[in-house]
């Protein structure tokens, strides 16, 4: 099923060079984009504390969500599915294994983290970003639908432990978020 709805998903890739390009650029530059985004959430001026707290909280789920994705490495050789026939690639094949994946780590770990902090109008925009980023690294051909979806939970775990390890107004928090 994995294989047949990632096949699907890709079936357009190479059929219209405009979009192709979009996904691409999506998929190079969609993570850094968001990245950009949360930084500049630390000059807001309304609810200035909460959202900063969100920012660091996003960027620890970050972090935390990739770190789980490279232990998960040490026992998963998941290989790409441009290897096996099932999808056309785009771009340069990649050197590591496929699953999970790490642009939806990255992207859903910040979507989570926003979420988590009750911050509607920010977790819209992010999920918007996030599924853009997703289904662009479907239809380049670099990974399966159960990357993605793995990628995701490892990104919502990273936000989850965040969430239990560093409470807002905390002595830290406090201090962290006073910065600038």
């Amino acid at each position: 099923m994995d294989a047949i709805l990632t096949h699907w998903i890709n079936a357009a890739a190479g059929l219209d060079p405009a979009l192709d390009k979009a996904m691409i650029g999506i998929s190079q530059i969609g993570v850094p984009l968001m990245v950009l985004a949360v930084v500049l959430q630390w000059w807001v001026k309304v609810d200035r504390y909460h959202v900063r707290h969100a920012a660091l909280s996003a960027g620890l789920a970050f972090l935390i969500g990739l770190a789980i994705n490279q232990f998960i490495l040490l026992f998963v050789h998941r290989i790409r599915p441009y290897d096996v026939g099932v999808t056309h690639l785009l771009i340069a094949p990649s050197a590591d294994w496929s699953f999970p994946s790490d642009h939806a780590t990255a992207s859903f770990a910040i979507v989570a983290a926003f979420a988590m902090q009750a911050l509607p109008r920010r977790t819209q925009a992010f999920t918007v970003m996030a599924l853009l980023i997703c289904w662009s690294r479907l239809h380049i051909g670099i990974h399966y639908v159960g990357d993605v979806i793995g990628g995701a939970f490892t990104g919502v775990l990273g936000a989850i432990a965040v969430r239990l390890a560093y409470r807002e107004n905390s002595r830290l928090d406090s201090l962290v978020t006073r910065i600038l």
